[in-house]
């Protein structure tokens, strides 16, 4: 599913723009919010969105993540280092997110040619031409050293700047992608290693947890020496998506929402006491 422009042609695109970490107060809403577009559009061929989120001084857990030796510890020294800390419903590991990493998901249907690997092709693909006037350098590739390492790690020179996730639920699809635009990669990476330290992820013999080797992140500004913004990154998607719609969460949309939300609590409350 590289060829992003065919999947998206005979679609009608809906643009959801929560960016102002005002709107969602947390990021927990962001994940119940895909998982009730994932609802709406999952009942349809010829249909789609987009949505931006962002979220400040926060760190997304995996599910695994919470089950580190010394977890408690781990998430103590989060908060006190004034993040917020939301378990996510989705797989992956730990990721920091600030008002410098720009979120956007992708909700399409579940159709035949949507195999396990393709919105991740087509995601990849799709940032590869968002940015394709400052360079084509971007690849694939799982970055051994950096936080959430996987398959479709985004790097440019073995730096890694972003990571790609998807949940399917109910017929639905949500690609979620992190882009570090601007700040210090290697910061955010510290946070990850130091959480994990603090966590005694190396006495865990069940889970293999990344070890962080800050100097493997980077910000896409500092990639490619231009100051870049959410914002501009923003209306890069929009320009490239072509003819879209704003239009927001309304009808059973909000009560799907209203009940993934209430998982996503129960869930938090749950595994971090």
């Amino acid at each position: 599913m590289k060829d992003w422009k065919q999947f998206f042609n005979d679609k009608k695109i809906r643009v959801i723009d929560h960016s102002d970490p005002h709107i969602l107060k947390t990021a927990m809403a962001s994940f119940a919010v895909d998982d009730a577009l994932c609802e709406s559009v999952g009942r349809t061929a010829d249909t789609a969105a987009c949505r931006f989120w962002v979220h400040d001084n926060t760190v997304v857990l995996g599910i695994i993540d919470s089950r580190l030796p010394a977890v408690d510890d781990a998430v103590t020294f989060l908060r006190e280092k004034g993040m917020d800390v939301v378990v996510r419903n989705s797989g992956g590991l730990a990721v920091v997110l600030d008002q410098d990493v720009l979120n956007f998901s992708f909700i399409v249907p579940d159709l035949p040619e949507m195999g396990i690997h393709s919105g991740y092709e087509l995601m990849t693909a799709f940032v590869q031409d968002m940015y394709a006037d400052l360079t084509d350098k971007i690849e694939a590739f799982e970055v051994v050293g950096s936080y959430c390492p996987g398959d479709y790690d985004l790097s440019i020179g073995g730096k890694k700047f972003a990571g790609i996730s998807q949940r399917r639920v109910k017929k639905g699809i949500a690609v979620q992608i992190y882009i570090c635009v601007r700040g210090s990669g290697a910061k955010r990476a510290e946070l990850v290693r130091d959480f994990y330290r603090k966590g005694r992820a190396i006495e865990d013999k069940r889970f293999a947890y990344p070890v962080v080797e800050p100097d493997t992140m980077r910000s896409l500004s500092e990639l490619l020496d231009v100051e870049l913004t959410v914002e501009d990154s923003m209306d890069r998607v929009v320009r490239l998506l072509g003819d879209v719609e704003y239009v927001d969460l309304a009808g059973d949309e909000l009560t799907i929402f209203e009940k993934r939300m209430k998982q996503m609590v129960d869930r938090n409350q749950k595994v971090l006491k």
